[in-house]
C-alpha cells in the first residue's frame, strides 16, 4: 500500500474519498466522503505530529530529539497547526521573556529589565 499522494499538484482544494475496501471482509462501501484535517497532512508535518504525540506535547523534547532549535520546533509546530485549520496564539511578551530566561539565554537582570518595559 502506499500513502496518500498529498499535496497534490495544482489542487487547493481537499480530495474527497469515493470508496472504502475492507481487505479482511472483502466489503466494499461507496459513496462520496470526506478526509479529515490529519489525513491530508504533507509527510513532514505528519512526522512531526508523531513526535510530538510521541513526546507526549513537550516541544523542549521534540528540540532535543530533532536536534533543531527551539525556534525552528516553534515555527513547525505553528505550521502544523495551520495545515490542520488552527491559527497558532500570538505569543505572550513575558512569557517569551520567562522561557529565555529558564533556558538561560538571557541573565535574570536580563529578564528583569525586560519584564519592567
Amino acid at each position: 500500500m502506499r500513502p496518500l499522494p498529498l499535496p497534490f499538484p495544482d489542487e487547493t482544494e481537499a480530495p474527497l474519498v469515493t470508496e472504502l475496501r475492507f481487505p479482511t471482509s472483502g466489503t466494499t462501501v461507496k459513496g462520496v466522503f470526506e478526509l479529515n484535517e490529519f489525513a491530508t497532512l504533507t509527510p513532514e508535518n505528519l512526522d512531526f505530529l508523531r513526535l510530538y504525540i510521541k513526546v507526549r506535547g513537550n516541544l523542549k523534547e521534540v528540540e532535543r530529539v530533532l536536534g533543531i532549535s527551539y525556534p525552528t520546533v516553534r515555527a513547525r509546530f505553528d505550521t502544523l497547526l495551520r495545515a490542520i485549520g488552527y491559527e497558532p496564539e500570538t505569543p505572550d511578551p513575558q512569557e517569551e521573556i520567562l522561557q529565555r530566561l529558564e533556558r538561560g539565554e538571557i541573565t535574570p537582570d536580563e529578564a528583569a529589565r525586560k519584564l519592567r518595559r
